[in-house]
């Protein structure tokens, strides 16, 4: 069945970086990797990009989200408790914690304004980023797999435009890294689609070095 269009337009629109939850002022580690001199160009941010996508993106977020909307769909808000706390216990360390709090939190206050009707009985007392984004999803008719393309998209602007700010780059090199990264969504969807409960991974180990020396880096356009 194709995409209703109400769906699919709700989905565009959680996906767009003018949604007012600060995604903007986060690089995830791109700052202090450009610092350390391992991200200097637009081959080196490309690559950068798509490993983040694949190896954390793909076996943690998009995951979570994918069984998160499942279980706002079911009302098993158990489930949605134990995912929101295993998000919560895979940031390794504060800025990341931060984000996705800080994300979490003003995506539900922004879904208060538009659709009141879906955080009236939300009882999460720091809800992450992706478990909201999950219970907004959830609230529409598309299919499992459209919500996470939509979120993965979302993602992969935010961060192409991370890259044209921190590495510099122009604005057609930030083109051609979403390009890229958007060829490789399908496949990361699919891949956390085959997630299970059992196999959530969060394993990045350079990417949490970066994202510790990012929070004392002397110099930075992102947030800390």
């Amino acid at each position: 069945m194709p995409l209703a269009d109400a769906s699919l337009l709700h989905l565009i629109w959680l996906a767009s970086p003018a949604l007012p939850i600060g995604g903007f002022s986060y690089s995830e580690g791109l700052e202090a990797a450009m610092e350390s001199r391992l991200v200097a160009t637009e081959s080196e941010a490309m690559a950068w990009l798509s490993d983040q996508m694949q190896v954390a993106l793909a076996r943690s977020d998009l995951a979570v989200v994918a069984q998160a909307i499942a279980a706002w769909r079911q009302a098993d808000l158990a489930r949605i408790h134990a995912l929101n706390e295993w998000v919560l216990q895979s940031r390794e360390t504060s800025e990341l914690r931060l984000q996705s709090e800080q994300m979490g939190r003003s995506f539900i206050e922004w879904l208060k304004s538009v659709q009141p009707e879906l955080t009236r009985s939300l009882n999460l007392p720091s809800p992450t980023y992706p478990v909201a984004f999950a219970l907004a999803a959830a609230g529409t008719e598309a299919p499992l797999r459209d919500c996470l393309l939509s979120y993965a998209f979302g993602w992969a602007e935010n961060m192409a435009q991370a890259a044209v700010r921190a590495v510099p780059l122009g604005q057609s090199s930030g083109q051609r890294i979403l390009q890229r990264l958007a060829a490789e969504i399908p496949a990361a969807v699919d891949h956390a689609l085959a997630q299970t409960e059992d196999s959530l991974q969060a394993f990045t180990p350079m990417l949490a070095i970066l994202s510790a020396q990012h929070e004392t880096q002397y110099s930075r356009l992102f947030r800390s």
